[in-house]
């Protein structure tokens, strides 16, 4: 996951942000309000919160006090025009992991996102499982017993959201959201290509979970029943 979340209303400084971020090799989305990043930040998974304080409708920390009560823990690194000890105290104690004063070199910024990109690597890391499959996302593999596969981006994102709702149905939109972001243009079909080559490989490694459609609402995990395994193998059998 290198994608960040960038909640800054001034439009020139944003898009330069966006920019330099995408010429260090890491996609970003924009937001341009509390209410906007509240929304997105709620619905993706993002590797590095970038947050200004003053936004059109409130301050950035009362944003960030409320992800942070909320359970979010992607690391956060605050713009601000306020140097003042006591503000960046206040940053800090409000769940910020890093801070930036405007005016700021782009190359700095770049180092800190990718700073905190790093922090986090020890949760993000930690092998995701669901029945018999395992994701291990620094390797971008899945795997099932000793078999593995290679799971492209796109894959992993899709299978670690969908690992996280353990079994639960998860929205196409959340899914695309996950693999691909907002500030992307995502094919009608892309979506269902992609479970598609998720499913061949489930299948590659003789994973018994299945990934199944749930007509009109989205995706989900399922475990297999030993009495559909049994079937298969009586199948077999004959």
């Amino acid at each position: 996951m290198s994608r960040v979340a960038i909640v800054e209303d001034h439009e020139r400084l944003a898009g330069m942000v966006r920019q330099a971020l995408a010429g260090a090799g890491i996609e970003a989305d924009l937001f341009r309000s509390i209410s906007e990043a509240t929304y997105g930040v709620s619905r993706g998974r993002y590797a590095v919160l970038i947050v200004d304080r003053g936004l059109p409708d409130g301050d950035g920390l009362t944003f960030l006090r409320a992800l942070r009560a909320a359970g979010q823990t992607a690391p956060c690194l605050m713009l601000t025009a306020r140097d003042a000890l006591h503000d960046r105290v206040d940053g800090l104690e409000s769940g910020a992991d890093d801070y930036v004063t405007k005016p700021f070199a782009m190359s700095e910024l770049i180092a800190r996102v990718r700073t905190l990109m790093r922090r986090p690597v020890v949760l993000t890391t930690l092998a995701a499982s669901f029945a018999d499959v395992t994701i291990d996302p620094e390797a971008r593999a899945m795997c099932c017993g000793t078999q593995s596969v290679t799971l492209a981006p796109a894959e992993l994102q899709i299978m670690l959201c969908l690992i996280e709702a353990a079994g639960r149905t998860v929205r196409h939109a959340a899914l695309e959201h996950a693999a691909w972001g907002l500030g992307d243009a995502v094919t009608p079909n892309a979506l269902e290509v992609t479970v598609h080559r998720l499913r061949k490989k489930l299948a590659a490694i003789s994973a018994t979970t299945r990934l199944t459609n749930v007509r009109g609402a989205g995706f989900a995990l399922q475990e297999a029943q030993e009495k559909d395994g049994a079937a298969a193998r009586r199948g077999r059998d004959a």
